[in-house]
């Protein structure tokens, strides 16, 4: 039987967190010594600690939160994208989804897979992609960044071009052992009443013949 592949970030007290933003910290809040029976944890985080899916309330005051979301976005088939020749990311680099009829595309970027270090700058994702994704029928859009924008972007040109154009986001994914080509993913937010986001678990399991090739 074919293996899930996780490409999410693990959740470790040493990872890298958005500057300026809630870092990650497990601890255990009671041991199995101490209860006699259990070991009971306790975590602290942003909700856009490593991999995640963004809710339009994150930029939107009125957009839909995490748990008003359709879960079917998340689950499916899913074509992986490599664009690490690429910066900004254009609709040039994404000219071969043109009539695929997937509606999820993960990019790979030029950006190292590097959970520990928060980057000193990303590939730069140009907003123009938003309206082509729409016309090929993409409702989500994936990548092993922190963010569709600069880090220290305040208007989100591309967080809001996406929105403007139904199409939902998954940031930080880990896409550098992963090779291009269509596979299934999962990648369910979890059901934060009211959360401008969410981490998630993302794995991905080869479609048989599809794997390493568009």
């Amino acid at each position: 039987m074919t293996k899930w592949i996780d490409i999410s970030q693990p959740l470790t007290n040493d990872m890298a967190s958005f500057p300026g933003d809630t870092p990650f910290a497990f601890e255990l809040t009671y041991t199995k010594q101490e209860t006699g029976s259990v070991n009971v944890g306790q975590m602290t985080a942003s909700l856009h600690t490593g991999t995640h899916a963004d809710a339009p309330f994150h930029y939107d005051e009125n957009g839909r939160t995490i748990d008003q979301l359709d879960l079917d976005r998340y689950i499916g088939k899913a074509l992986v994208l490599d664009v690490r020749q690429s910066d900004p990311v254009t609709i040039e680099d994404l000219k071969e989804i043109k009539g695929m009829g997937v509606s999820r595309v993960l990019l790979n970027t030029s950006l190292p897979n590097n959970p520990k270090r928060f980057p000193d700058a990303m590939p730069a994702l140009d907003p123009g992609i938003a309206p082509f994704l729409k016309e090929q029928g993409v409702n989500l859009l994936g990548v092993d960044i922190p963010s569709v924008d600069p880090a220290d972007s305040k208007e989100l040109e591309t967080h809001h071009a996406l929105y403007d154009n139904g199409i939902n986001i998954l940031e930080n994914l880990m896409l550098d052992h992963v090779k291009p080509g269509i596979y299934e993913l999962i990648a369910l937010p979890l059901a934060i009443q009211g959360a401008d986001g969410s981490p998630v678990r993302a794995v991905l399991r080869p479609i048989s013949g599809k794997e390493g090739r568009p």
